[in-house]
């Protein structure tokens, strides 16, 4: 009886019919004006007749990951995941211990390391991202992510995603939305798992990335990654990004931080009906607090575009009844 009315609502969808639903199909969200944006975007777009339908092929809905997925706090995850290769890598590069910013990182002194701003950044992620198969970096990811736990909380890093929008990404692909994360984040870096956790396969994940160049190892034809800059899926870049991978734009763009932007600012655009939404990090008894001001996903344009424009803005707080998948 439940794979008949899954093939029923799957048929449904693709026909451009608004599916019924059974149970409330965003139940960690509170009732309230956040979530009636939502159901009302999507009942418009997906009903057949409606002005504002929208055909299967265009509805395109794209996700930032970093604090609008998952937890940003206390660093970006990718982050953390450098520091750790930093130590992991230390005994093959003595000279790090009289290098900055790896002397610093080996001493723990992550605030030492970072003094270096951007420089200091991007040379701890070529040490530790590059120099490797496409193949090899895939499997480090992956044995990374089977051990490493969130220092605050101890849960895994793939457990600190947010439940609401666990629902979210389900209730739009079952109206059918094709969902695709669009993420400042590495773009190999988040491949291995995004699947698994969002349901998101690696085909639909857009991100930074470094160069890589076509080499024969052994016999074998590999990928190799360069210490080079390729391409950057950050502010400006996100528009450029979805337009190169994509190749349609979004009619839904979900972010939480300045860095989104652009991504809002260029979906908005479009002709016909848009949604834009903001995660607002606002919660600091669940997860964090912080906007304005902050070091890591700071929201401060962002907050008043989407003020100006009647853009959804989230309270954590208020709009969310669970934060973490329990």
């Amino acid at each position: 009886m439940k794979l008949l009315l899954a093939l029923a609502v799957a048929v449904l969808s693709l026909s451009g019919v608004v599916p019924i639903q059974a149970a409330d199909p965003l139940p960690s969200w509170n009732d309230g004006k956040a979530k009636q944006s939502i159901v009302e975007f999507v009942t418009k777009v997906t009903t057949a007749g409606s002005p504002d339908f929208v055909p299967v092929p265009e509805r395109i809905a794209t996700f930032d990951n970093d604090g609008c997925l998952w937890a940003e706090q206390p660093m970006y995850v990718q982050l953390q995941f450098a520091f750790d290769r930093v130590n992991a890598l230390a005994l093959q590069h003595p000279e790090w211990k009289e290098t900055e910013p790896f002397a610093s990182l080996l001493k723990g002194d992550v605030k030492g390391a970072l003094a270096g701003g951007e420089k200091a950044m991007l040379g701890i992620v070529m040490a530790t991202h590059a120099g490797m198969t496409t193949e090899e970096f895939e499997r480090t990811v992956q044995e990374w992510f089977a051990k490493a736990k969130h220092p605050k909380t101890g849960r895994p890093y793939t457990e600190m995603v947010y439940q609401p929008m666990l629902e979210l990404l389900a209730y739009l692909r079952v109206n059918g939305f094709k969902t695709f994360i669009v993420s400042g984040g590495g773009v190999e870096f988040m491949r291995p798992w995004t699947e698994k956790v969002y349901g998101i396969p690696p085909e639909q994940v857009v991100g930074s990335s470094i160069k890589t160049k076509f080499d024969i190892r052994d016999g074998k034809p590999v990928l190799v990654r360069l210490p080079e800059i390729n391409f950057i899926d950050d502010k400006e870049g996100k528009p450029v990004g979805i337009q190169q991978h994509i190749g349609r734009r979004p009619v839904a763009a979900f972010g939480n931080s300045d860095g989104d932007l652009q991504m809002l600012q260029w979906t908005a655009a479009g002709p016909g009906v848009r949604f834009c939404l903001y995660v607002h990090h606002d919660d600091s008894d669940r997860e964090w607090a912080y906007d304005r001001e902050s070091h890591i996903g700071r929201l401060d344009k962002g907050l008043d575009e989407a003020k100006a424009k009647g853009w959804t803005v989230v309270s954590m707080r208020d709009d969310w009844r669970e934060v973490y998948p329990k």
